[in-house]
């Protein structure tokens, strides 16, 4: 584990310690030990009892607390297959602690950005908002691939109403749910980051923050969209399953309508009787096949004119 400090517009990698007045420093506590968090927040930093207790469990929803010396920001990296991984960051007068059990995507870019930019380590304000911008960026990947799901389920059902996509349909319904109450927790969070509640930030950085403040409402109007199409995509299903059914029925309901006449000539003149007219007629057999004919034709026709067909 290393610090990220800004000192005489340089980035440096030092061992973690408390950073001087003069500086700014980024303080990743990935993958560490529970020990090693709470010796590091309670006996170097001075953090509150409640914010060790917070990053240490890593059980929270999206939330911004503010003590004496410190606030902390709970935010959430959302996975390509929508799984979430919940990271802490603990922001002090001149620097940023992130607590996260594992490095995930949006922190290295985060981390890479620090390497190349010094800018982007002025004040906390600026820290919190590279690591949080990184993370939302990486919203929009997800939201793009859920997009990217459903519109191919729904060119499979077109092509086969059959086709089993329920189950998917529901884990993805609640994914996008648990999302959902992720991302307007986290939107309500980020609408109380002004300089005027956020003392280590600037009034310039406003902006940036109302700037994710308004991707976090896209993503969740497109949430809201994904799961109204969910809803709309099954009942297409079903209707398509239904309409499929009912032309099934009705053409056989129409052979078995043009085969009934028939069966009955056929069982009429199967009953084997000794005296019937038709019996010893040198014509009769091909007679009946031309009634039959005639009789299959003019229901076909009866149909076709009433648009059965």
């Amino acid at each position: 584990m290393l610090l990220y400090s800004s000192l005489s517009h340089s980035v440096q990698e030092t061992p973690i310690r408390v950073p001087e007045e003069h500086e700014v420093a980024w303080i990743p506590l990935i993958g560490a030990s529970e020990e090693e968090i709470e010796r590091l927040l309670a006996d170097e930093f001075d953090c509150h009892p409640l914010i060790v207790e917070d990053c240490v469990k890593v059980n929270q929803r999206p939330k911004l607390d503010k003590y004496d010396k410190h606030m902390l920001l709970v935010f959430f990296h959302v996975q390509t297959d929508m799984t979430t991984i919940e990271l802490e960051h603990v922001i002090g007068p001149n620097y940023v602690i992130t607590v996260a059990k594992s490095k995930v995507k949006s922190i290295q870019e985060a981390e890479e950005e620090f390497k190349r930019t010094t800018k982007l380590m002025e004040y906390s304000g600026s820290i919190l908002y590279t690591l949080l911008d990184r993370c939302v960026d990486d919203y929009t990947e997800v939201i793009d691939k859920a997009d990217d799901r459903l519109d191919k389920h729904e060119r499979a059902v077109f092509k086969n109403p059959y086709v089993k996509i329920a189950g998917d349909l529901f884990r993805l319904k609640r994914q996008l749910h648990n999302l959902r109450r992720i991302f307007s927790e986290e939107k309500l969070t980020l609408s109380q980051l002004s300089h005027q509640n956020f003392p280590y930030s600037r009034k310039e950085a406003d902006v940036y923050f109302i700037d994710l403040h308004d991707h976090l409402s896209r993503e969740l109007d497109s949430i809201d969209t994904f799961r109204e199409s969910i809803t709309a995509l099954l009942d297409l299903q079903l209707n398509m399953k239904s309409d499929r059914m009912n032309e099934i029925m009705k053409t056989l309901t129409i052979i078995s309508s043009i085969f009934l006449p028939l069966t009955f000539l056929v069982g009429l003149y199967g009953m084997n009787f000794k005296f019937m007219p038709e019996l010893r007629w040198k014509y009769g057999y091909p007679a009946v096949w031309l009634i039959m004919l005639v009789v299959a034709g003019g229901l076909w026709w009866y149909y076709k004119r009433k648009k059965w067909l």
